[in-house]
């Protein structure tokens, strides 16, 4: 029977990775090409670029992995239908439970990996990932000046250098401040250097000049300098310090908000009951799958019909419970729906695959005919 298990097991478990493999890198270059504008806009190196949106693929796992083991039990147990391996497994004395045991062992452990990753990877890396978003858009300006572009740093102010190094050097600046439009602003400069303050990014530039056009008359007022600095930013928030989304938080934060959070007290609470109930489907869809799979009359034709069931059922389960969530957070006494919709498969399943029902249907076919009536003298 232990060969039978891992013979099962290791092609579903190749199954789950291939799928799981696929589509990870599908959703992670559809998600990628969000973040192409700060590599086209801002500079930012391949490496970050990279790092940055590895930082999403928990949130991608926690989605994916349910679809991806619901796929291989689909795939790999009808395969054995076709090729008759489960029929061979029956005449031998398998019952549904000893057949369906590998599925339910991947679930299993998919399910302990999901906890893990709703628990504690999705909150760190996401709010690791959300750190280094806010960090790119405020607070880097080596990255936001690039060499040979107008730079829209702030509205209204236009930054152009030829050359610019990693230690923030600059060369051949200009400098247009049309924040005024009454009076813009034109300063040019042969080099200078960005440095941080605390009022924000400063670049401080060396041998220029500054060009302003009275708008009365249109003169031009110029005045040469040696040194001269202009604000390209202004200190926000910290990123410690911001707001953190529910998605951000751990589960000690979501079930016992902060006083200064009441006001979406009850969209916190709902993201971790969500954090709670979700990895539990990957459990009913490999429970959904096998029992409508495993149960019933064998065709060798293939079980098309059981696997769109199957399907459709796997889409109202999921859908059902993205609407519970959204329902709960405006009637949080609905929140116990949310463990509900994936254990009730389960339940529903198990009855399907139980013993004490195929031996009740088979002991109703195998029972003998009534004896006919015996013939007597009329």
């Amino acid at each position: 029977m232990k060969k039978i298990v891992g013979y099962i097991f290791r092609q579903l478990l190749g199954a789950t990775i291939f799928v799981a493999a696929t589509l990870t890198c599908v959703v992670w270059l559809t998600q990628s090409l969000r973040f192409i504008e700060m590599i086209v806009n801002r500079g930012l190196s391949i490496p970050l670029f990279v790092y940055f949106t590895l930082l999403l693929l928990p949130t991608f796992f926690a989605v994916i992995l349910p679809i991806a083991v619901f796929a291989s039990v689909m795939f790999t147990y009808n395969r054995l239908l076709v090729d008759s391996e489960l029929v061979v497994l029956r005449a031998g004395g398998c019952s549904q439970f000893m057949i369906a045991r590998p599925a339910i062992i991947l679930a299993t452990l998919v399910t302990l990996f999901c906890y893990s990753l709703t628990t504690y990877f999705i909150p760190a890396s996401y709010r690791e990932f959300k750190d280094l978003q806010f960090s790119l858009r405020i607070s880097l300006p080596t990255v936001l000046l690039q060499e040979g572009v107008f730079n829209s740093v702030m509205k209204g102010v236009t930054v152009y250098v030829r050359n610019k190094t990693s230690a923030g050097e600059l060369s051949g600046i200009i400098i247009h401040d049309a924040r005024s439009p009454k009076s813009p602003i034109t300063m040019m400069a042969e080099r200078g250097v960005i440095v941080s303050t605390e009022k924000g990014p400063r670049v401080v530039m060396v041998n220029g000049n500054r060009q302003q056009v009275d708008a009365k008359d249109g003169r031009l007022s110029l005045l040469y300098f040696d040194r001269y600095s202009f604000d390209i930013g202004t200190i926000t928030k910290d990123p410690i310090t911001r707001w953190r989304e529910p998605r951000e938080r751990y589960l000690t934060t979501l079930f016992k908000p902060n006083p200064d959070d009441q006001w979406v007290y009850n969209k916190l609470i709902m993201e971790g009951h969500h954090r709670l109930s979700s990895p539990l489907f990957p459990l009913a869809f490999t429970f959904v799958g096998i029992a409508l799979l495993l149960s019933g009359s064998f065709n060798r034709r293939g079980q098309l019909w059981r696997v769109l069931v199957a399907v459709a059922v796997v889409i109202i389960l999921e859908t059902s419970h993205l609407g519970v969530k959204n329902l709960a957070e405006k009637a949080p006494q609905f929140a116990f729906l949310m463990y509900v919709i994936p254990i009730l498969p389960i339940i529903i399943s198990t009855w399907f695959l139980s013993d004490t029902k195929i031996g009740r249907n088979q002991k109703t076919e195998q029972s003998p005919p009534d004896p006919l009536p015996e013939s007597g003298p009329s």
